[in-house]
């Protein structure tokens, strides 16, 4: 018996994830679904960073179009968006809540452990509204 090609795999991977969520598997939504799950592993992008790693991969796909398919994918429940400062996003395929490392000097996300962050009570949202998600963002830098 052979063995399927690697980027088949991955390909496959990626539409799998892609079809679990109801979306369709565009050309552009497939290529830059393997980018982000082919391997099985997850990912923290920024939509600029995806982009490169697009063109590197010699699969061209616009900018515009990277952030809207990420939104796509936030939006099917893929990804969650974790946003620093307010002006820069991070797009993550680990969608269960947990918090996160931000490295001010290398200007990047990791993952934190969950079981070091304890939330015992939240506010009460104010009249009419919810609270949809509580995002922690631990910034790190490092010692002089």
């Amino acid at each position: 018996m052979t063995e399927m090609p690697l980027e088949t795999v991955m390909e496959r991977r990626a539409a799998t994830w892609l079809g679990e969520a109801g979306l369709r598997p565009t050309r552009q939504r497939l290529t830059l679904a393997t980018l982000l799950v082919g391997d099985g592993q997850n990912r923290h992008v920024t939509a600029e960073g995806l982009h490169e790693a697009a063109q590197d991969s010699e699969r061209a796909v616009s900018l515009a179009t990277v952030y809207n398919t990420l939104r796509t994918f936030c939006e099917a429940g893929l990804m969650t968006e974790v946003t620093v400062d307010g002006s820069k996003s991070y797009f993550d395929t680990r969608t269960d809540d947990h918090p996160h490392y931000f490295w001010e000097d290398e200007g990047k996300i990791t993952d934190a452990p969950s079981d070091a962050v304890k939330l015992e009570r939240l506010p009460d949202a104010p009249e009419g509204t919810e609270i949809a998600k509580v995002d922690v963002v631990i910034r790190l830098r490092r010692k002089a």
